[in-house]
């Protein structure tokens, strides 16, 4: 990927946009039905399994910051940061791909230990 412009980098700038707002709805809108999420916590196909892997996350973020979207016109990779309950500073990334002009997959990439620490279980 060498652009730092196109279709996928749009979209994908308008997908992390939408959910970092808590607007869940507006982001699955960029969605295929059958999107494929891998992520540290599990693989997710479909789009009620995705609701269900960001729904709980986007609604819990006290804020959240665009930090780079690169892309061209069928790939992009976003950087965010966000604040949560249990991290003032849980970073991810994300390389998405899209076809017919909706993602149809994401690889997130994040650390699970913020997370894990905060539900009380320090050894995993």
């Amino acid at each position: 990927m060498t652009a730092t412009s196109g279709s996928a980098q749009k979209i994908a700038d308008e997908f992390l946009r939408a959910w970092l707002g808590r607007d869940v709805e507006k982001a699955l809108g960029f969605l295929a039905d059958d999107i494929v999420c891998e992520a540290p916590s599990g693989r997710f196909e479909g789009l009620d399994r995705y609701r269900q892997f960001l729904e709980p996350f986007a609604s819990s973020l006290i804020s959240g910051r665009v930090i780079d979207v690169l892309g061209d016109d069928t790939h992009a990779a976003t950087v965010y940061t966000t604040e949560t309950p249990f991290a003032k500073d849980f970073r991810g990334m994300d390389y998405i791909t899209v076809e017919d002009g909706r993602i149809s997959h994401v690889i997130s990439v994040f650390d699970l230990s913020p997370a894990i620490r905060a539900r009380g279980n320090p050894q995993q």
